[in-house]
Protein backbone atom coordinates (compact mmCIF):
# COMPACT_ATOMS: atom_id res chain seq x y z
CA UNK A 1 0.00 0.00 0.00
CA UNK A 2 3.10 2.45 0.98
CA UNK A 3 4.54 1.43 -2.75
CA UNK A 4 1.69 2.23 -4.25
CA UNK A 5 1.36 5.75 -2.87
CA UNK A 6 4.79 6.57 -3.43
CA UNK A 7 4.57 5.13 -6.84
CA UNK A 8 1.27 8.18 -7.23
CA UNK A 9 3.66 10.82 -5.88
CA UNK A 10 5.18 13.04 -9.13
CA UNK A 11 8.73 12.64 -9.69
CA UNK A 12 9.65 16.47 -8.92
CA UNK A 13 8.09 16.23 -5.68
CA UNK A 14 10.17 12.90 -4.49
CA UNK A 15 13.21 14.83 -5.26
CA UNK A 16 11.93 17.77 -3.49
CA UNK A 17 11.22 15.76 -0.50
CA UNK A 18 14.53 14.22 -0.33
CA UNK A 19 15.98 17.57 -1.08
CA UNK A 20 14.34 18.97 1.89
CA UNK A 21 14.77 15.72 4.26
CA UNK A 22 18.57 15.66 3.43
CA UNK A 23 18.67 19.44 4.81
CA UNK A 24 16.55 18.92 7.51
CA UNK A 25 19.24 15.98 8.68
CA UNK A 26 21.96 17.98 8.02
CA UNK A 27 21.20 20.67 10.72
CA UNK A 28 19.90 18.32 12.69
CA UNK A 29 22.56 16.04 13.26
CA UNK A 30 25.58 18.17 12.18
CA UNK A 31 28.37 16.40 11.34
CA UNK A 32 27.07 12.80 12.18
CA UNK A 33 24.78 13.26 9.05
CA UNK A 34 28.08 13.35 6.92
CA UNK A 35 27.83 9.20 7.47
CA UNK A 36 24.88 9.58 4.51
CA UNK A 37 27.62 10.87 2.44
CA UNK A 38 27.93 7.51 0.40
CA UNK A 39 23.98 7.38 -0.43
CA UNK A 40 24.59 10.67 -2.29
CA UNK A 41 28.30 9.18 -3.71
CA UNK A 42 26.51 5.29 -5.04
CA UNK A 43 24.14 8.15 -6.87
CA UNK A 44 26.52 10.26 -8.44
CA UNK A 45 28.82 6.90 -9.53
CA UNK A 46 25.90 5.67 -11.17
CA UNK A 47 25.11 8.68 -13.25
CA UNK A 48 27.94 9.03 -14.06
CA UNK A 49 28.42 6.01 -15.33
CA UNK A 50 25.82 6.87 -17.70
CA UNK A 51 27.58 10.38 -19.04
CA UNK A 52 29.72 9.28 -21.83
CA UNK A 53 28.16 5.97 -23.97
CA UNK A 54 24.84 8.21 -23.48
CA UNK A 55 25.95 11.49 -24.75
CA UNK A 56 27.64 9.34 -27.67
CA UNK A 57 25.05 7.51 -28.61
CA UNK A 58 21.99 10.32 -28.28
CA UNK A 59 24.77 12.97 -30.15
CA UNK A 60 24.87 10.56 -33.18
CA UNK A 61 21.38 9.66 -33.46
CA UNK A 62 20.20 13.54 -33.10
CA UNK A 63 22.85 14.60 -35.87
CA UNK A 64 21.65 11.74 -38.34
CA UNK A 65 17.63 12.66 -37.41
CA UNK A 66 18.11 16.47 -37.90
CA UNK A 67 18.06 16.41 -41.28
CA UNK A 68 20.15 18.18 -44.18
CA UNK A 69 23.29 20.71 -43.00
CA UNK A 70 21.23 23.53 -43.70
CA UNK A 71 19.19 22.91 -40.64
CA UNK A 72 21.84 21.53 -38.27
CA UNK A 73 24.13 24.42 -39.59
CA UNK A 74 20.39 26.91 -38.20
CA UNK A 75 20.27 25.16 -34.78
CA UNK A 76 23.87 25.11 -34.12
CA UNK A 77 24.05 29.24 -34.82
CA UNK A 78 20.75 29.85 -32.85
CA UNK A 79 21.78 27.62 -29.78
CA UNK A 80 25.38 29.31 -29.24
CA UNK A 81 23.93 32.86 -30.06
CA UNK A 82 21.36 31.96 -27.61
CA UNK A 83 24.57 31.22 -25.23
CA UNK A 84 26.61 34.28 -25.81
CA UNK A 85 22.99 36.26 -25.21
CA UNK A 86 22.82 34.75 -21.84
CA UNK A 87 26.14 34.51 -20.60
CA UNK A 88 26.72 38.19 -21.50
CA UNK A 89 23.25 39.63 -19.09
CA UNK A 90 24.97 37.47 -16.76
CA UNK A 91 28.21 39.16 -16.57
CA UNK A 92 26.23 41.99 -16.74
CA UNK A 93 23.67 41.18 -13.57
CA UNK A 94 26.85 40.12 -11.58
CA UNK A 95 28.48 43.33 -12.00
CA UNK A 96 25.40 45.55 -10.54
CA UNK A 97 24.23 43.10 -8.18
CA UNK A 98 28.69 42.74 -6.87
CA UNK A 99 28.71 46.76 -7.23
CA UNK A 100 25.58 46.91 -4.90
CA UNK A 101 26.40 44.96 -1.59
CA UNK A 102 29.73 45.76 0.21
CA UNK A 103 30.32 42.06 0.41
CA UNK A 104 34.21 42.18 1.71
CA UNK A 105 35.03 45.81 3.36
CA UNK A 106 34.93 44.69 6.68
CA UNK A 107 37.21 41.17 5.93
CA UNK A 108 41.09 40.59 7.39
CA UNK A 109 43.13 39.81 4.76
CA UNK A 110 44.55 36.00 4.66
CA UNK A 111 48.23 35.59 3.58
CA UNK A 112 47.54 32.38 2.61
CA UNK A 113 49.05 31.78 -1.35
CA UNK A 114 47.26 30.39 -4.12
CA UNK A 115 50.09 29.52 -6.89
CA UNK A 116 48.37 30.87 -10.76
CA UNK A 117 47.28 27.80 -12.29
CA UNK A 118 48.40 26.88 -15.78
CA UNK A 119 45.74 28.39 -18.50
CA UNK A 120 45.67 26.83 -21.50
CA UNK A 121 45.64 29.39 -24.73
CA UNK A 122 42.74 29.26 -26.82
CA UNK A 123 43.95 27.45 -29.57
CA UNK A 124 45.21 24.79 -27.21
CA UNK A 125 41.51 24.15 -25.81
CA UNK A 126 40.52 24.14 -29.89
CA UNK A 127 43.15 21.56 -30.22
CA UNK A 128 42.32 20.20 -26.95
CA UNK A 129 38.69 19.31 -28.24
CA UNK A 130 39.52 16.72 -31.30
CA UNK A 131 40.22 13.12 -29.41
CA UNK A 132 43.86 11.76 -30.31
CA UNK A 133 42.15 8.72 -29.23
CA UNK A 134 38.09 8.26 -29.13
CA UNK A 135 38.07 5.31 -26.77
CA UNK A 136 40.35 6.95 -24.01
CA UNK A 137 38.21 9.72 -24.34
CA UNK A 138 35.60 7.53 -23.73
CA UNK A 139 37.01 5.88 -21.23
CA UNK A 140 38.37 8.89 -19.01
CA UNK A 141 34.80 10.86 -19.85
CA UNK A 142 36.23 13.37 -21.92
CA UNK A 143 32.64 15.08 -22.74
CA UNK A 144 33.70 17.70 -24.89
CA UNK A 145 36.05 15.40 -27.42
CA UNK A 146 33.13 12.79 -27.13
CA UNK A 147 30.53 15.61 -28.10
CA UNK A 148 32.95 16.20 -31.56
CA UNK A 149 33.63 12.44 -32.12
CA UNK A 150 29.71 11.70 -32.10
CA UNK A 151 29.44 14.60 -34.12
CA UNK A 152 31.31 13.76 -36.70
CA UNK A 153 30.34 10.56 -36.81
CA UNK A 154 26.84 11.32 -37.26
CA UNK A 155 27.99 13.83 -40.25
CA UNK A 156 29.63 10.82 -41.76
CA UNK A 157 26.29 8.57 -41.56
CA UNK A 158 24.57 11.25 -43.38
CA UNK A 159 27.25 11.61 -45.88
CA UNK A 160 27.96 8.06 -46.99
CA UNK A 161 23.89 6.74 -46.92
CA UNK A 162 22.20 3.76 -47.45
CA UNK A 163 25.85 1.79 -46.71
CA UNK A 164 25.90 3.40 -43.30
CA UNK A 165 21.93 2.28 -42.52
CA UNK A 166 23.30 -0.42 -40.62
CA UNK A 167 25.58 1.40 -38.16
CA UNK A 168 23.20 4.15 -37.86
CA UNK A 169 20.29 1.56 -36.49
CA UNK A 170 22.95 0.66 -34.46
CA UNK A 171 23.70 3.74 -32.73
CA UNK A 172 20.03 4.30 -32.57
CA UNK A 173 19.31 0.64 -30.68
CA UNK A 174 22.25 1.72 -28.30
CA UNK A 175 20.53 5.01 -27.58
CA UNK A 176 17.61 3.74 -26.41
CA UNK A 177 18.99 0.98 -24.40
CA UNK A 178 20.90 4.12 -22.69
CA UNK A 179 17.52 5.79 -22.40
CA UNK A 180 16.20 2.62 -20.55
CA UNK A 181 19.11 2.52 -18.58
CA UNK A 182 18.89 5.98 -17.77
CA UNK A 183 14.85 5.80 -16.74
CA UNK A 184 16.00 3.03 -14.23
CA UNK A 185 18.94 5.05 -12.72
CA UNK A 186 16.69 7.90 -12.54
CA UNK A 187 14.49 6.30 -9.46
CA UNK A 188 17.60 6.69 -6.96
CA UNK A 189 17.36 10.34 -7.62
CA UNK A 190 15.89 11.05 -4.41
CA UNK A 191 17.89 8.65 -2.37
CA UNK A 192 21.19 10.72 -3.88
CA UNK A 193 19.71 14.46 -3.12
CA UNK A 194 19.28 13.26 0.60
CA UNK A 195 22.39 11.77 0.98
CA UNK A 196 23.89 14.40 -0.91
CA UNK A 197 22.32 17.60 1.14
CA UNK A 198 22.49 15.94 4.72
CA UNK A 199 26.53 15.65 3.33
CA UNK A 200 26.92 19.38 2.64
CA UNK A 201 24.68 20.82 5.40
CA UNK A 202 26.32 18.65 8.06
CA UNK A 203 29.66 19.21 6.38
CA UNK A 204 30.05 22.78 6.36
CA UNK A 205 26.97 24.10 8.95
CA UNK A 206 25.36 27.04 8.77
CA UNK A 207 27.74 28.99 10.97
CA UNK A 208 30.82 28.27 8.88
CA UNK A 209 29.30 29.95 5.87
CA UNK A 210 28.19 33.61 8.17
CA UNK A 211 31.61 35.44 7.87
CA UNK A 212 30.94 34.70 4.02
CA UNK A 213 27.63 35.42 4.26
CA UNK A 214 27.53 38.59 1.85
CA UNK A 215 29.71 37.08 -0.74
CA UNK A 216 27.54 33.80 -0.45
CA UNK A 217 24.29 35.92 -0.83
CA UNK A 218 25.47 38.18 -3.15
CA UNK A 219 26.07 35.45 -5.81
CA UNK A 220 22.39 33.50 -5.05
CA UNK A 221 20.71 36.56 -5.59
CA UNK A 222 22.07 37.34 -9.23
CA UNK A 223 21.29 33.65 -9.78
CA UNK A 224 18.05 34.36 -8.64
CA UNK A 225 17.20 36.87 -10.60
CA UNK A 226 18.93 35.58 -14.00
CA UNK A 227 17.26 32.13 -13.44
CA UNK A 228 13.76 33.68 -12.75
CA UNK A 229 13.79 37.07 -15.09
CA UNK A 230 15.81 36.21 -17.67
CA UNK A 231 15.22 32.06 -18.30
CA UNK A 232 11.45 33.20 -17.52
CA UNK A 233 11.83 36.02 -19.72
CA UNK A 234 12.85 34.48 -22.77
CA UNK A 235 10.65 31.60 -21.84
CA UNK A 236 7.38 33.76 -22.22
CA UNK A 237 8.58 36.80 -24.55
CA UNK A 238 11.04 34.11 -26.76
CA UNK A 239 9.10 31.26 -27.11
CA UNK A 240 5.21 32.96 -25.64
CA UNK A 241 5.09 30.14 -23.29
CA UNK A 242 4.05 29.73 -19.48
CA UNK A 243 7.40 30.70 -17.15
CA UNK A 244 5.84 28.53 -14.39
CA UNK A 245 5.19 25.36 -16.59
CA UNK A 246 8.55 25.29 -17.31
CA UNK A 247 9.92 25.85 -13.68
CA UNK A 248 7.81 23.23 -12.87
CA UNK A 249 9.03 20.77 -15.10
CA UNK A 250 12.51 21.92 -14.57
CA UNK A 251 12.82 21.90 -11.36
CA UNK A 252 13.87 17.82 -10.83
CA UNK A 253 16.23 18.96 -12.66
CA UNK A 254 17.28 22.17 -10.71
CA UNK A 255 17.15 19.90 -7.73
CA UNK A 256 19.79 17.29 -9.36
CA UNK A 257 22.41 20.25 -10.36
CA UNK A 258 22.34 22.29 -6.84
CA UNK A 259 22.67 18.95 -4.75
CA UNK A 260 25.44 17.24 -6.93
CA UNK A 261 27.42 21.03 -8.38
CA UNK A 262 27.91 18.84 -11.80
CA UNK A 263 26.88 19.81 -15.15
CA UNK A 264 27.23 16.41 -16.38
CA UNK A 265 26.33 15.23 -13.72
CA UNK A 266 22.84 16.03 -14.33
CA UNK A 267 22.63 15.36 -17.63
CA UNK A 268 20.85 12.33 -17.58
CA UNK A 269 17.56 14.29 -15.27
CA UNK A 270 18.21 17.73 -17.51
CA UNK A 271 17.37 15.37 -20.54
CA UNK A 272 14.49 14.23 -18.92
CA UNK A 273 13.22 17.07 -17.68
CA UNK A 274 13.79 18.32 -21.21
CA UNK A 275 11.54 15.98 -23.03
CA UNK A 276 8.88 16.33 -20.67
CA UNK A 277 8.95 20.17 -21.42
CA UNK A 278 7.62 18.84 -25.57
CA UNK A 279 11.46 19.34 -26.61
CA UNK A 280 12.10 16.45 -29.11
CA UNK A 281 14.93 13.98 -28.84
CA UNK A 282 16.69 14.84 -31.39
CA UNK A 283 17.30 18.31 -30.55
CA UNK A 284 17.20 17.83 -26.72
CA UNK A 285 20.55 15.32 -27.45
CA UNK A 286 21.89 17.93 -29.63
CA UNK A 287 21.37 20.80 -27.28
CA UNK A 288 22.08 19.55 -23.93
CA UNK A 289 25.84 17.89 -24.07
CA UNK A 290 26.78 20.98 -25.66
CA UNK A 291 25.27 23.41 -23.21
CA UNK A 292 26.84 21.26 -20.26
CA UNK A 293 30.29 22.07 -22.08
CA UNK A 294 29.49 25.50 -23.28
CA UNK A 295 26.60 27.32 -21.86
CA UNK A 296 28.06 28.45 -18.26
CA UNK A 297 25.90 31.34 -17.31
CA UNK A 298 26.84 30.87 -13.32
CA UNK A 299 30.28 30.05 -13.67
CA UNK A 300 31.22 32.17 -16.59
CA UNK A 301 29.49 35.34 -15.98
CA UNK A 302 27.82 35.52 -12.49
CA UNK A 303 31.00 34.08 -10.31
CA UNK A 304 33.70 35.51 -12.18
CA UNK A 305 31.52 39.31 -12.11
CA UNK A 306 31.26 38.91 -8.41
CA UNK A 307 33.93 37.42 -7.54
CA UNK A 308 36.44 40.12 -8.77
CA UNK A 309 34.39 42.97 -7.26
CA UNK A 310 34.60 41.38 -3.89
CA UNK A 311 38.66 40.27 -3.87
CA UNK A 312 39.07 44.53 -5.13
CA UNK A 313 36.87 45.04 -2.07
CA UNK A 314 38.84 42.96 0.66
CA UNK A 315 42.02 44.49 -0.61
CA UNK A 316 41.05 47.79 -1.19
CA UNK A 317 41.50 48.27 -5.13
CA UNK A 318 39.03 50.81 -6.64
CA UNK A 319 37.74 49.81 -9.87
CA UNK A 320 36.65 51.73 -12.75
CA UNK A 321 34.32 51.72 -16.09
CA UNK A 322 37.03 50.20 -17.58
CA UNK A 323 37.60 47.50 -15.41
CA UNK A 324 34.20 46.19 -14.86
CA UNK A 325 33.97 46.30 -19.47
CA UNK A 326 36.71 44.36 -19.16
CA UNK A 327 35.22 42.10 -16.46
CA UNK A 328 32.33 41.47 -18.26
CA UNK A 329 33.56 40.55 -21.74
CA UNK A 330 36.50 38.29 -20.07
CA UNK A 331 33.45 36.67 -17.70
CA UNK A 332 31.26 36.03 -20.98
CA UNK A 333 34.61 34.68 -23.90
CA UNK A 334 36.26 32.49 -21.14
CA UNK A 335 32.97 30.92 -20.78
CA UNK A 336 33.37 29.12 -24.00
CA UNK A 337 37.05 29.85 -24.31
CA UNK A 338 37.70 27.25 -21.10
CA UNK A 339 35.30 24.73 -21.84
CA UNK A 340 36.34 21.38 -21.56
CA UNK A 341 38.78 22.46 -19.09
CA UNK A 342 38.55 20.63 -15.20
CA UNK A 343 38.01 23.36 -12.50
CA UNK A 344 36.72 25.87 -15.44
CA UNK A 345 35.07 28.39 -12.70
CA UNK A 346 38.36 28.93 -10.79
CA UNK A 347 40.22 28.93 -13.93
CA UNK A 348 37.56 31.63 -15.44
CA UNK A 349 37.97 33.58 -12.44
CA UNK A 350 41.58 32.95 -12.52
CA UNK A 351 41.68 34.50 -15.98
CA UNK A 352 39.46 37.46 -15.08
CA UNK A 353 41.28 38.78 -12.19
CA UNK A 354 44.71 38.23 -14.19
CA UNK A 355 42.94 40.53 -16.91
CA UNK A 356 42.08 43.59 -14.62
CA UNK A 357 45.90 43.13 -12.44
CA UNK A 358 43.76 41.61 -9.15
CA UNK A 359 46.01 39.51 -7.04
CA UNK A 360 45.35 35.72 -7.70
CA UNK A 361 45.56 34.90 -3.45
CA UNK A 362 42.29 36.89 -3.24
CA UNK A 363 41.14 33.41 -4.27
CA UNK A 364 41.91 31.72 -1.23
CA UNK A 365 39.12 33.47 0.75
CA UNK A 366 36.18 31.97 -1.80
CA UNK A 367 37.92 28.19 -1.69
CA UNK A 368 36.53 26.99 0.95
CA UNK A 369 33.28 27.83 0.33
CA UNK A 370 33.39 27.13 -3.16
CA UNK A 371 31.27 23.88 -2.86
CA UNK A 372 28.65 25.90 -1.31
CA UNK A 373 28.65 28.67 -4.19
CA UNK A 374 29.15 26.01 -7.09
CA UNK A 375 25.36 24.52 -5.84
CA UNK A 376 23.66 27.69 -7.27
CA UNK A 377 26.07 27.92 -10.36
CA UNK A 378 25.32 24.90 -11.52
CA UNK A 379 21.33 25.01 -11.10
CA UNK A 380 22.03 28.46 -12.91
CA UNK A 381 23.71 26.25 -15.82
CA UNK A 382 21.39 23.60 -16.47
CA UNK A 383 18.45 25.95 -16.26
CA UNK A 384 20.03 28.08 -18.95
CA UNK A 385 20.29 24.59 -20.69
CA UNK A 386 16.82 23.76 -20.56
CA UNK A 387 15.72 27.44 -21.45
CA UNK A 388 18.01 27.18 -24.57
CA UNK A 389 16.44 23.81 -25.71
CA UNK A 390 12.53 25.16 -25.17
CA UNK A 391 12.99 28.73 -26.39
CA UNK A 392 15.09 27.14 -29.36
CA UNK A 393 12.89 24.12 -30.10
CA UNK A 394 10.03 26.21 -30.23
CA UNK A 395 11.52 28.42 -33.18
CA UNK A 396 12.85 25.72 -35.15
CA UNK A 397 9.59 23.10 -34.79
CA UNK A 398 11.10 20.94 -32.49
CA UNK A 399 8.96 21.26 -29.18
CA UNK A 400 5.54 19.55 -28.34
CA UNK A 401 3.47 22.15 -27.21
CA UNK A 402 1.18 20.40 -25.88
CA UNK A 403 3.41 18.21 -24.41
CA UNK A 404 4.60 21.41 -22.57
CA UNK A 405 1.50 22.02 -21.00
CA UNK A 406 0.56 18.57 -19.99
CA UNK A 407 1.29 17.95 -16.41
CA UNK A 408 3.90 15.64 -15.62
CA UNK A 409 3.19 11.87 -14.82
CA UNK A 410 4.90 9.77 -12.76
CA UNK A 411 7.45 7.31 -13.58
CA UNK A 412 5.99 4.07 -13.76
CA UNK A 413 2.52 6.05 -15.96
CA UNK A 414 5.71 7.36 -18.34
CA UNK A 415 6.63 3.68 -18.63
CA UNK A 416 2.97 2.35 -19.31
CA UNK A 417 2.68 5.13 -22.02
CA UNK A 418 5.96 3.90 -23.90
CA UNK A 419 5.08 0.34 -23.58
CA UNK A 420 1.64 1.18 -25.46
CA UNK A 421 3.55 3.30 -27.55
CA UNK A 422 5.84 -0.09 -28.58
CA UNK A 423 2.95 -1.96 -28.79
CA UNK A 424 1.06 0.65 -31.42
CA UNK A 425 4.48 0.59 -33.42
Amino acid sequence: MLLQTLNRIPFWQKVLLGFALGTATGVIFGEGATLLKPLGELFISAIKMLVAPLVLCAIVVSITSLGNAANLKRLSIKTLGMFMLTGTIASLIGLAVGSAIDMGGSMALATTEVRERNIPGFAQVLLDMIPVNPFASLADGKVLQIIVFAALIGIAINGVGEKAEPLKRTFEAGAEVMFQLTRMVLKLTPIGVFGLMAWVVGEYGLSTLLPLGKFILAIYIAALIHIIFVYGGLVKFGAGLSPRQFFRKAMPAQLVAFSTASSFGTLPVTTRCAESMGVSKNYSAFVLPMGATMNMDGCGGIYPAIAAIFIAQIYGIPLDMTDYMLIAVTATVASVGTAGVPGSAMVMLTVTLGVIGLPLEGIAFIAAIDRVIDMIRTCTNVTGDMMTAVVVGKSEGQLDLAMFEQQESTVEEEAVEEEQEEVRA
